[in-house]
């Protein structure tokens, strides 16, 4: 397999995609959005916080990279006919969309398994989960129109180990591995490719609520990690699915 963390995509690489990257609003989401675009893509950012995403926007624009579009949605919310309208909107405005990035998740609360909380373990089951689960079976359609579509889920290591204290995030991780995992293999006679990144230990405000007391300046930067994002989002990597990828080595 190529070198994915040290890859360097041309140009162009994505030029005339359109790819929906969720959590789109700061940190990892962010910058693969701005990554995204300018290597040519239309890139549509969806995030609960509009003024994020806006601030996001004006960056693409006035990098004179290819106007994004903006979809503010709350994943704790929404229905399943939010995205089946969301899919509807994206076909209607662009005929296809090539690339899907899951990037947005709730950590939730770190406590021994015994102390969790059942509303806080519906919230993260549901939005790393489910609320991924229906968007992405809305938007399939969408994107089989598209020549080579791509769907990127987001993991973590602890959803290949579990760990202590990490009860809901860590079980919804092993799930999205798993959704992954079906999807490419539904999928692996098609054009569609299905994979999961685990971006590792990276400079952002989940990281910073879940290690507190971490130096950051020793973190990686979501910029650093986006070698593996554009891989995989790029025709270069049409061969591969229903792999998990590593966004870091340790």
């Amino acid at each position: 397999m190529q070198d994915y963390q040290n890859y360097q995509a041309s140009e162009g690489a994505l030029q005339g995609k359109i790819i929906l990257v969720t959590g789109a609003g700061d940190g990892i989401g962010r910058e693969a959005a701005l990554t995204y675009a300018r290597h040519g893509a239309t890139v549509i950012l969806l995030g609960r916080t509009t003024k994020k995403l806006e601030a996001v926007y004006d960056d693409i624009v006035a990098a004179g990279y290819p106007e994004p579009a903006i979809v503010p949605l709350d994943m704790k919310g929404a229905t399943e006919s939010h995205y089946r309208d969301m899919a509807a909107t994206i076909e209607q405005q662009f005929g296809r969309l090539d690339g899907l990035l899951h990037n947005a998740g709730l950590l939730g609360v770190l406590s021994p398994f015994t102390h969790i909380d059942l509303a806080s373990w519906n919230d993260v089951l549901h939005v790393n989960v489910t609320a991924q689960f229906m968007m992405t079976k809305a938007l399939i359609p969408v994107m089989l129109k598209a020549p080579s579509p791509r769907i990127i889920f987001t993991s973590s290591g602890v959803g290949r180990k579990g760990r202590a204290h990490w009860g809901p995030y860590a079980v919804s991780k092993f799930a999205t591995e798993g959704m992954a995992q079906v999807i490419a293999d539904e999928y692996e006679n098609t054009p569609l490719r299905v994979n999961v990144i685990n971006p590792g230990a990276t400079r952002t405000m989940m990281r910073a609520k879940a290690y507190p007391a971490e130096d950051s300046k020793k973190l990686k930067t979501p910029a650093d990690i986006m070698p593996v994002y554009l891989f995989l989002m790029s025709d270069d990597a049409k061969q591969i699915t229903g792999e998990s990828l590593d966004a870091q080595t340790y």
